[in-house]
């Protein structure tokens, strides 16, 4: 396998038009892309091509944003529908408390290798106290978490940015999670722009913090990132092109240009924390 894609959202209906009712428009402005409604089969077909996996995204953002969820048994049925294709993570909405942590044992059960959070668009912060039996049960649980951090596309340039706040995704919360829960793998997506120089030094003080830069195109990575991507973090970093919005060719061809598409970020680090082999 050339690569894991970790950072793949839906390209289906159900997540653009359903989930992303009212902000994919925003979304699309903002990475200067239009994307099109595919089919899972479809995108099977795209990653197997491409000797790539994709990492499915379910997404649970209904009490904050009151679009319906993807269920966590669609990125299931995806993934053994295809399992030479996907791996999915689940996710769960934290604002439903119990429920939360039960679900987090459904993903479980379900053969998904963590759970994706978005503080901004679920309108939560990770380090609220309320939330610590959701980071507890993904350890206990053995998944991964995967968090949005930085800024965010959806809602970007618009007033008020459609009521969607980035301090909650600021990712020095992270911190007090990976602190708490050491046998968490904790995942910052998106490096956490503007703040990366703080997830930089959560990443070198805590080792179970790994970093994915999905999101931006790589020739557009902070030199800071960089640095640290080919050096002393260069096994706590993990690829990731955040499609539909941007695709993996386009990410795959500039990590070529720049020479950093090193086997640990591309494959050897996901499977690692994916536990892709157990």
């Amino acid at each position: 396998m050339r690569a894991i894609d970790f950072h793949v959202h839906l390209p289906t209906p159900d997540w653009l038009d359903g989930s992303m009712a009212g902000y994919v428009e925003a979304a699309e402005a903002y990475f200067r892309s239009k994307v099109e409604r595919r089919s899972l089969e479809w995108l099977a077909g795209k990653y197997r091509a491409l000797d790539v996996r994709a990492v499915l995204l379910a997404w649970d953002a209904e009490t904050a944003t009151g679009r319906p969820r993807v269920p966590n048994e669609t990125v299931a049925d995806a993934v053994r529908e295809f399992p030479d294709a996907f791996t999915g993570l689940g996710s769960v909405d934290p604002h439903k408390g119990a429920e939360a942590v039960a679900e987090v044992a459904r993903i479980a059960e379900l053969g998904l290798r963590g759970v994706k959070f978005h503080p901004s668009l679920q309108a939560f912060s990770p380090d609220d106290p309320r939330f610590d039996p959701i980071w507890a049960a993904c350890a206990d649980h053995g998944l991964l978490a995967l968090f949005h951090t930085g800024t965010s596309g959806i809602g970007a340039r618009q007033p008020g940015g459609q009521g969607i706040r980035i301090d909650y995704a600021h990712p020095l919360k992270l911190d007090a999670v990976a602190a708490a829960h050491p046998r968490l793998t904790v995942v910052a997506a998106h490096f956490g722009w503007p703040w990366q120089m703080d997830l930089i030094a959560v990443a070198l003080h805590k080792t179970n913090v790994y970093i994915d830069i999905s999101g931006w195109s790589p020739k557009r990575i902070p030199a800071e990132v960089v640095r640290e991507l080919r050096g002393r973090l260069s096994g706590q970093f993990v690829w990731g092109s955040d499609f539909p919005f941007i695709s993996p060719e386009r990410c795959l061809a500039e990590l070529d240009e720049l020479g950093i598409a090193s086997s640990a970020l591309l494959r050897e680090n996901a499977e690692r924390i994916l536990n892709l082999y157990q």
